[in-house]
């Protein structure tokens, strides 16, 4: 009996709402017109990196011992009220608000989604199905940036207005949607919380969760080392999206031609997740794990020294695509459920730690002297850290 198989279908219906968020690529040139420069732009991105970096853990503890649902309801109400001051705030300290709201938003999105759907499958003894399920919803949220990266570019030649009210609106209605899923009955240790007052039961609940689940990373060293893997080059393909569009409005482009771009490698990412498991089958666990950073940093240099870096930028959706339903499926396989949404927000705190180093340096290398020249240090370093990286994946790509 499929007790939980709602959930799959309804989470398609959830995802595209919720990343339906037209301000995704133009942030960064709606806040350049409003008078702030890259420096701030870049410490407005770190602020938000280092909220997400000290909150993902407590809230993936919060989604654990809570509940999934609630978690995503709260984190679809949060992001609204972050893109209502994003919009209206014109002082750098209300936008810093805003992009602690926007990462609070996410946190409390992150692992609690993957956790429901995973932990749905596994309740109903379709586990096995994870990397497919994982691949249409990828194809569903790589549809939705196409959807929205275009309806976001054609409006914000109009009204930035329209942008921000019809994001703040699609959010709304995806925290609707959260509240027909089903919860995932999990079996959690009992004695958490039994001692002490509210607040005292809370914490020391919380605090086993945490024990708990660096004991298992601990046990199993392949889960921070896909962590590790995966968020580092996820940072790079952040970093180089976001500042490519103040790099192509610098060369003349206008917002809908950006969101074109943006489109196309949606496409392609949305692809390579659908025939991610195939192409798995194909190259193997290591194939993955060798291939896709190498072709990472072919990207790279081709958006950096080339006249073609909007093909480059394309082709980085084939790892993007690939990456995030692949290695979603090794990091899930080694986690038990009680404790897969306080991992997951490991991985996604892994990402905060990154960007909050990569996100600012490049952006102030970029007010230096320019971001062609901050992408050319970026390949470099990518290049730099290659190296040691395939020395040492060999041993983390044998199945256990």
């Amino acid at each position: 009996m499929k007790r939980y198989g709602r959930n799959i279908g309804l989470n398609y219906l959830y995802v595209s709402l919720g990343s339906m968020n037209l301000t995704h690529g133009l942030w960064m040139i709606y806040l350049a017109s409003r008078g702030f420069n890259l420096v701030q732009l870049g410490i407005l991105e770190g602020i938000y990196h280092i909220t997400s970096f000290l909150m993902e853990v407590p809230t993936g503890v919060v989604a654990d011992l809570w509940g999934r649902k609630v978690s995503r309801i709260a984190g679809r109400i949060v992001s609204v009220a972050s893109l209502a001051i994003m919009f209206y705030a014109r002082s750098f300290p209300l936008q810093a608000i805003a992009f602690v709201a926007t990462a609070l938003g996410n946190n409390l999105e992150s692992g609690a989604g993957d956790a429901l759907v995973y932990d749905s499958l596994l309740l109903d003894g379709r586990e096995h199905k994870y990397m497919k399920v994982a691949g249409k919803q990828e194809l569903v949220y790589q549809a939705t940036l196409i959807v929205s990266f275009a309806l976001g570019g054609y409006l914000a030649l109009r009204s930035y207005a329209a942008v921000f009210g019809l994001s703040m609106g699609f959010f709304t209605a995806a925290a609707v949607c959260a509240f027909l899923f089903r919860e995932p009955h999990i079996e959690r240790n009992e004695a958490f919380g039994r001692h002490g007052g509210l607040l005292g039961k809370i914490g020391n609940s919380m605090r086993m969760q945490l024990v708990e689940s660096l004991a298992i990373m601990r046990k199993r060293g392949r889960i921070a080392f896909f962590i590790v893997f995966s968020e580092l080059l996820f940072c790079l393909i952040t970093v180089q999206f976001f500042y490519l569009q103040n790099h192509w409005i610098a060369l003349g482009w206008t917002e809908f031609d950006i969101g074109l771009v943006f489109a196309a490698n949606a496409v392609v990412a949305g692809i390579t997740a659908v025939k991610a498991a195939k192409i798995e089958q194909r190259i193997g666990e290591r194939g993955v794990l060798t291939f896709m950073p190498l072709l990472m940093l072919f990207c790279l240099w081709g958006v950096a020294t080339t006249p073609f870096g909007q093909v480059f930028f394309i082709l980085v959706g084939c790892v993007e695509g690939i990456l995030i339903t692949a290695v979603g499926t090794y990091i899930n396989r080694l986690i038990p459920s009680a404790q897969r949404a306080t991992i997951l927000s490991f991985q996604s705190m892994a990402f905060s730690l990154f960007m909050i180093v990569v996100f600012p340096a490049v952006g102030a290398i970029g007010e230096a002297w320019s971001i062609p020249t901050a992408f050319v240090v970026m390949a470099v370093a990518a290049s730099l850290l290659c190296i040691p990286y395939l020395l040492v994946v060999k041993p983390y790509s044998i199945k256990e």
